[in-house]
């Protein structure tokens, strides 16, 4: 009962802060309060629950040191005229009825090419969602996109860590695995595409106004010092090395450029790293203004308390007994129809992509036939289910950090087609691969 209780508080606060557009970062530490007076009140020993609430802080803290560089690194793309010199080209040579189409191919293309929706989410993201702003296009709309884009390669690039994780906790071969992702996935590449392709002609990038465009060149000198940073960010992953490394590469040389090249002064591209960019003249404000470590607070919260959360719910047995509920339930919706309710219940209590699709496959691995088809259809059914509606859960951390990266609210959601696209195809169109009616 006093789980049920935490349970409904947790979900109450949620409710709250999405219906008043607080940070979801808060109903998640309330979780944490309650669920530790859940386990005092089962009589846990206090240096117990310490040690559950440490279980995954190692994974945690690793996250949180990529969010903290990536709120410094496009701070330092802005001071360094990284961003600056994408917009200027970017207007110049976008097709304008095309920008929101070529968002979404270009964080598709580089999401395959990284393996990593944060790195793709804080540079290109981050260019795309400032050219958006600038051009006058609605950046709910682009974010969307980027969010569509940068799942892509998240679900199914060799180099995705998911894809690596389903593969290792199913049993499977990865190559295998990708093939079949994306052989399922088409008719939601397609409706992507089509969507994309309508949304580009809709919201097409305005006319600039010449002084604007005077404004950047006069501001920061456009040279190919400028984008060097972006293009360390894309080359390094590509040759396999660590993302932090390479975010920190990336930094370091944008903050060379931003002293060296922009003339900046090193105290103020510090200020700037730590708190947030103010580019000087105020024209540009609006659209260049942002970044910084503190922007990231609310992230760091979100991890952190997830984290915790998810070690008191492992640690106290909270879940234990659910997968013969689970096997009843299968005869209801199907495997796949249980599975896309299972991975969205997962991502919105877990918080955590990985901790879902670690979950979905512990709890779901006995009701699967045995042997290789089994396995295999395990790990289709998780890469089309709640690896991709973790993007979707606002207080998810899959979501909430690419959201927090642009600058963007919940309000982007619906325009991330491919992130629901994917689940509900696969309903559809599993027979094709799968026919669960002969296990």
């Amino acid at each position: 009962m006093d789980a049920i209780i935490s349970f409904a508080i947790y979900g109450g606060v949620m409710v709250w802060c999405l219906a008043k557009g607080v940070s979801p970062a808060w109903s998640l530490v309330v979780a944490v309060i309650c669920f530790v007076l859940c386990g005092v009140s089962r009589g846990i020993p206090a240096k117990e629950l310490l040690k559950m609430s440490w279980t995954n802080m190692p994974a945690s803290l690793r996250v949180m040191r990529i969010v903290a560089i990536l709120g410094a690194l496009t701070a330092l793309w802005r001071s360094c005229g990284t961003i600056p010199f994408c917009i200027y080209y970017g207007i110049r040579f976008i097709r304008p009825d095309m920008f929101i189409f070529v968002t979404f191919i270009i964080n598709v293309l580089l999401s395959l090419a990284l393996g990593t929706s944060l790195g793709v989410a804080s540079t290109a993201g981050v260019v795309l969602i400032s050219l958006a702003r600038f051009g006058g296009v609605d950046p709910l709309v682009c974010a969307g996109a980027v969010m569509s884009g940068i799942y892509f390669g998240d679900r199914a690039a060799p180099t995705s860590s998911c894809a690596n994780l389903v593969a290792a906790v199913t049993g499977t071969g990865l190559y295998d695995d990708i093939r079949l992702m994306h052989r399922s996935g088409l008719p939601a590449y397609i409706i992507s595409l089509a969507f994309y392709a309508v949304l580009s002609v809709m919201n097409p990038i305005a006319e600039v106004d010449e002084t604007v465009m005077n404004a950047l060149r006069t501001e920061f000198s456009l040279s190919f010092w400028a984008v060097l940073p972006a293009v360390i960010m894309i080359i390094l992953p590509l040759l396999r090395v660590d993302l932090m490394l390479s975010m920190a590469a990336s930094g370091l040389t944008a903050l060379l450029v931003s002293v060296f090249c922009q003339h900046l002064s090193l105290t103020k591209v510090l200020y700037s790293a730590l708190m947030g960019f103010t580019p000087e003249g105020g024209l540009l404000g609006g659209v260049l203004s942002g970044g910084g470590v503190i922007s990231m607070i609310m992230s760091l919260i979100m991890v952190s308390s997830a984290g915790i959360l998810t070690g008191l719910l492992q640690g106290m047995g909270i879940l234990n007994g659910i997968q013969k509920k689970l096997a009843g339930w299968t005869k209801k919706l199907g495997r796949v129809g249980l599975m896309n309710l299972l991975g969205l219940v997962c991502c919105m209590i877990f918080c955590n992509q990985t901790t879902s699709n670690i979950m979905q496959a512990e709890l779901m691995r006995d009701i699967y036939p045995e042997g290789k088809e089994g396995r295999k259809e395990l790990a289709l059914d998780i890469a089309n289910t709640g690896v991709t509606l973790s993007g979707l859960v606002p207080w998810c951390v899959a979501c909430s950090i690419p959201l927090n990266v642009l600058g963007v609210g919940p309000g982007a959601l619906p325009y991330a087609v491919l992130l629901y696209a994917l689940p509900v195809t696969y309903i559809f169109t599993k027979k094709r691969f799968f026919d669960e009616s002969k296990n």
